[in-house]
């Protein structure tokens, strides 16, 4: 069993920060990518931001200046620095996780239970 635990939505106003925490923990071999993505009401699920094992990263254009992805490998965790927030990252962020639980598993998608991230004033 994996588990992904996320932490640090909530509400702010126009401009302000927030830093989203996800931690894996469990049944884990090993981790390949590990991102952030997002779904407002009415709309699809969508990539707002990736790190890969290697550390390259990849964003959504609408997020690139304002946020940073990183991770700790060595705590299984992925964080997501948001600045200079607008009203339209208003979402549930949900953490993602690629990764095999043993030597032998091919690579799979954990998610997270997502968190409310809510931009207003």
């Amino acid at each position: 069993q994996v588990q992904l635990v996320e932490s640090g939505g909530g509400l702010v106003q126009p401009g302000g920060s927030l830093r989203l925490s996800c931690a894996a923990s469990g049944s884990i071999f090993s981790i390949n990518a590990m991102g952030w993505y997002r779904q407002a009401p009415g709309w699809p699920r969508e990539l707002v931001a990736i790190v890969f094992s290697g550390g390259s990263t990849n964003y959504a254009d609408s997020v690139k200046g304002r946020f940073t992805i990183s991770r700790d490998n060595a705590k299984n965790m992925v964080y997501l620095q948001m600045n200079s927030l607008k009203p339209e990252d208003t979402a549930v962020y949900y953490c993602n996780v690629q990764l095999k639980r043993t030597h032998l598993d091919p690579l799979h998608d954990e998610w997270g239970q997502g968190t409310q991230v809510t931009v207003s004033s």
